[in-house]
């Protein structure tokens, strides 16, 4: 007789303990002939037309390739032991828990039921044994007189659904739930409030000095698991960073979706050294130093897309700080409409570059779109009449015709390095990923002069500023005024929603002061909210738009930069020159409904007004 399937004297099925009363039970039925009955009239494992249906499932829903469902297929059928389809899809890295448990919600007609909605401490009614709830993966989420609502796994699992039928003497209402968060919870209320002490337990792990053990542990099935399904949801959501910071007490994953960091479930505290040593495993980092930052990457393929990883550790208080950067191989460089620009500012940007040589500079902080809106102009000059190389850190996108260098400085192999050699090379066109040092501007601007188009990224706040900044580094006035033809700064701003943005009319006061009434010509302004919804997560935004602004050097710039003018002079002459400020911009486009006024004015600098 099984023991988690036994009752005590209360009634509550329970590990061992005395013999059951039955007045639950049908007349004559004991407990250990209903799980013999149980075991023998429902098998524990999917037949084979659930598993075609979940497989056709996720094949119809564009989340699974269909030679990927003959892999798993395969490598099921080479098991001794039959496991689910679902679970292998998991194992493989082809699908996510979440996708599973959807498939199955769709296919039963089922309530899925999200992590927030399971219950915060152990039940106290119910007479299900946790130890048979834990082995089953099902959670009690609710109880009445009559009926009991059951999150699970697998709600297929008639095993299951009749023992608790059969033992409570209530109708068992079943739901679906992810597995891995089913387990969280239930080893939650299983430790309840007594696991204060678990920092100690991470303190001791984190440092341990045995890096052989530090290896096993990140080795266990359990800590691979967790970090694949953390870069599973990551990609999933569109994130662009995973950042996991250890902190006194608890381990906390992040997501930076749309510019801005979410917050996600945070794994058992005492895996945190487990889970950082996994991804310096993954990174081909030194897993035994702890006391230095280090960088790396790996490629990992997720539903079927490869994606490479850039990884960046930096020692804390309680750990190391890691930081993944998601970037898509296969993703192709977009138009500068995809990216924003009004028609207008697209015009300009080719007639920028349209010219046949000079310098073209893309300013904007760290995260601002500026990588993208190069390759944008990549692939508007790709044509076989040219030839193109670029200098890369890292290589972001693939662009077939292009010749793509990435810089490796550990083996001297820099942006300046590169350069001295790729200008031999005869190049029509030169991208330069970031001018970082005077040595590269220095080579960029000769490059220019020498008959070559160049493009380039640098961290200014606007694009007057840029200006200054070269000259900063060491390059003289008389040689950035013959070489630069245009700046262009840019900012990110998170799109609303379609589904749930909804218009509103500001106050008069604030419509002038933002100038909104000119934009409209006198009109009464019309701007869009984030009300959020469930396309959108609730947020009210998805994706992310540029606002910019342009600035051309004419030769009334040239003698003003000459004259040793300073950034706000520049900035004058080219607002009366017609250059559209960025934040001017970005209320244009909030009025257009693409954007709030709210991020329109989180991202721009001041004086950009």
């Amino acid at each position: 007789m099984r023991a988690d399937l036994q009752k005590n004297k209360k009634g509550r099925i329970a590990p061992g303990g005395a013999q059951p009363e039955r007045r639950l039970l049908p007349a004559g039925v004991g407990v250990e002939n209903v799980h013999l009955q149980l075991h023998d009239s429902a098998s524990r494992r999917q037949s084979d037309a659930g598993q075609r249906a979940i497989c056709e499932y996720l094949v119809d829903s564009g989340k699974l390739a269909p030679d990927n469902v003959s892999r798993a297929l395969r490598l099921q059928a080479e098991q001794q032991q039959s496991e689910k389809i679902g679970s292998i899809l998991v194992k493989l890295g082809l699908v996510s828990e979440r996708d599973v448990a959807e498939s199955l919600r769709d296919q039963l007609g089922l309530r899925f039921v999200e992590r927030n909605r399971f219950p915060d401490e152990p039940w106290g009614s119910t007479e299900i044994s946790f130890n048979f709830l834990k082995k089953n993966l099902a959670l009690v989420l609710d109880e009445d007189d009559e009926a009991l609502t059951l999150v699970m796994a697998d709600p297929r699992d008639q095993y299951v659904i009749e023992a608790v039928s059969l033992c409570s003497g209530k109708t068992v209402l079943p739901c679906v739930g992810v597995p891995s968060e089913i387990e969280a919870t239930l080893k939650q209320l299983e430790e309840g409030p007594a696991t204060a002490a678990a920092p100690l337990a991470l303190n001791s792990l984190q440092f341990l000095d045995d890096v052989e053990q530090l290896k096993e542990l990140a080795g266990e099935a359990p800590i691979i698991k967790l970090v694949n399904q953390v870069i599973i949801r990551a990609a999933e959501s569109g994130a662009s960073d995973i950042h996991i910071e250890p902190f006194e007490g608890e381990l906390k994953i992040r997501f930076r979706v749309d510019g801005l960091l979410r917050e996600i479930e945070s794994p058992p505290t005492e895996s945190a050294a487990a889970v950082i040593s996994r991804v310096k495993i993954m990174a081909n980092l030194n897993i035994a130093e702890r006391r230095l930052s280090q960088d790396g990457r790996f490629r990992h393929r997720v539903r079927g897309v490869d994606y490479d990883f850039r990884v960046s550790t930096v020692p804390t208080m309680y750990g190391e700080s890691v930081v993944m950067r998601l970037l898509q191989r296969d993703q192709t460089a977009q138009d500068f409409e995809a990216l924003g620009f009004t028609p207008e500012q697209t015009g300009t940007m080719k007639e920028i570059l349209a010219m046949p040589h000079g310098i073209l500079l893309v300013t904007g902080p760290t995260g601002s779109g500026k990588s993208t809106t190069l390759y944008a102009a990549l692939n508007h000059l790709n044509d076989p009449e040219r030839m193109i190389i670029t200098v890369e850190d890292p290589v972001e996108y693939n662009i077939p015709g292009i010749n793509q260098m990435q810089v490796k400085p550990q083996i001297g192999l820099t942006f300046a390095t590169a350069l001295r050699s790729i200008v031999r090379q005869d190049p029509d066109v030169i991208m330069i990923g970031e001018m970082r040092d005077s040595e590269t501007a220095q080579i960029a601007v000769q490059s220019a002069l020498t008959g070559h188009l160049v493009l380039s990224t640098l961290h200014t706040n606007d694009a007057p500023s840029s200006v200054m900044r070269l000259i900063d580094m060491g390059v003289q006035d008389y040689l950035l005024t013959s070489a630069v033809n245009a700046v262009q700064a840019q900012r990110l701003v998170r799109k609303l929603c379609d589904e749930c943005k909804e218009p509103y009319q500001p106050m008069a006061e604030l419509a002038r002061r933002w100038g909104l009434d000119r934009a409209t010509l006198g009109r009464e302004a019309t701007l869009y909210r984030a009300r959020g919804c469930d396309a959108c997560g609730h947020t009210g935004y998805s994706g992310r738009r540029a606002i910019l602004e342009i600035l051309r050097i004419s030769d009334e710039m040239r003698r003003l930069v000459l004259s040793n003018a300073d950034a706000s002079g520049i900035r004058r002459l080219a607002l009366a020159e017609g250059m559209v400020p960025m934040r001017q911009d970005g209320f244009q486009k909030a009025l257009q409904g693409i954007t709030s006024i709210e991020e329109v004015l989180r991202v721009t600098p001041e004086q950009a007004e």
